[in-house]
């Protein structure tokens, strides 16, 4: 047998192996059964989700134009439970805009969200402000055949069975929706927590509304609005406890989406009330010292700190405080002189550092160096 034959064997080996985590089905389903479906709970879009549903009055009309135009709509990805109903795991902004069109849409309290009213397009200008079907405003109310051609409208619907390994609807969820109006990994991954641990996504949002906390990153508004406070808690949870030894990180966005998946379907080992006070004891020694300094760029030569946050400090600094934090807890308590300022710039004058931080460091060679000098240099 030839090297290239072994390979090819290999390859198809792997294909088949992962192959059969993957059950699915089909099905041509009409908007009005669709409708039917969410009317029934037997469909969960997971309104929680809306703080990431970003399509414009604009896109939505596209797709309520599409359908009106016979356009084909891409298909909607589900996932099937035990109990029969389906999650959806792609194609949250085409059926929360169909639902919210028709007046359907809930938000995640359980109330109507207001109905979708059109805009004018460049092949249907008639659309502006027309409305399902409003008793007030019959004029801009679409007619009834406009409506069931809506209604018996088809869309497929790619249906991930219940016999398909746990992670996989996760993983494809991570596929599809990369890149689109869920564009950044955090926003992703909060999507992902939804879904398997909707606990442990509050518990999360709520360390987000920390103060010492918010005082210490002191994000932007924009950044805020991309989860990136979120992010920055994910890599805190990761990288806290994280064992070093023969680490091999290549993508460090899926390397945290995938330890945060485990934390969360694994949630009876997880120690919730311990990982709180790692985090809180952290920013709180952060922000009585350092404040808004902390993760900001030191310049030694002007003894100045400048610029916003940085994810490489952070990974030294914050890591290496939470674990430790039982001995800050002490140091607290007792009302020690901790000399933070000074640890952050030894941070930044430490030769490990400046060879692992910078642009095109990768995580590879960044994580396994700069979590251990956190970990020597904040040891109390």
């Amino acid at each position: 047998m030839t090297v290239s034959t072994s390979i090819s064997d290999k390859l198809q080996e792997e294909i088949n192996w992962q192959r059969q985590d993957i059950r699915s089905d089909h099905y041509s389903m009409s908007i009005g059964e669709l409708i039917s479906l969410y009317e029934d709970n037997e469909i969960e879009i997971h309104p929680e989700f809306q703080r990431f549903f970003r399509w414009s009055d604009s896109q939505k009309t596209s797709l309520i134009e599409s359908i009106l135009l016979g356009i084909p709509i891409p298909p909607i990805f589900v996932s099937q439970r035990d109990s029969g109903e389906w999650d959806v795991v792609d194609g949250l902004q085409r059926l929360s805009t169909i639902y919210q069109f028709l007046g359907k849409l809930k938000d995640a309290q359980g109330e109507l969200v207001s109905p979708l009213v059109l805009q004018g397009t460049k092949y249907l200008p008639s659309l502006e402000n027309k409305k399902w079907d409003d008793q007030y405003d019959q004029i801009n109310s679409l007619t009834k055949p406009l409506q069931l051609i809506i209604k018996r409208s088809k869309i497929d619907v790619i249906i991930l069975l219940k016999e398909s390994n746990s992670n996989t609807k996760y993983e494809l969820f991570q596929r599809l929706n990369t890149g689109s109006s869920i564009c950044t990994p955090q926003e992703v991954r909060s999507c992902i927590l939804v879904s398997i641990n909707l606990k442990m996504y509050q518990w999360m949002k709520n360390l987000s509304e920390n103060e010492d906390f918010k005082s210490c990153i002191n994000l932007s508004e924009r950044l805020e609005e991309e989860q990136y406070d979120m992010e920055i808690i994910s890599r805190f949870l990761v990288l806290r406890k994280l064992q070093i030894v023969d680490l091999a990180i290549s993508d460090i966005a899926g390397f945290i989406t995938d330890q945060i998946q485990e934390i969360a379907a694994n949630d009876q080992s997880f120690n919730y009330e311990e990982e709180e006070r790692a985090f809180r004891t952290t920013f709180r020694v952060l922000n009585q010292t350092t404040k808004e300094d902390t993760f900001r760029k030191y310049d030694p030569h002007s003894n100045k700190f400048s610029r916003g946050f940085l994810l490489a400090p952070f990974e030294v600094i914050a890591t290496g405080i939470g674990y430790h934090y039982k001995k800050y807890e002490n140091a607290l308590n007792n009302d020690e002189d901790l000399d933070i300022k000074g640890k952050l710039k030894l941070v930044w004058e430490n030769e490990d550092y400046q060879q692992a931080y910078g642009r095109g460091k990768d995580a590879k060679t960044r994580i396994p160096r700069l979590v251990p000098l956190g970990r020597d240099l904040f040891d109390l």
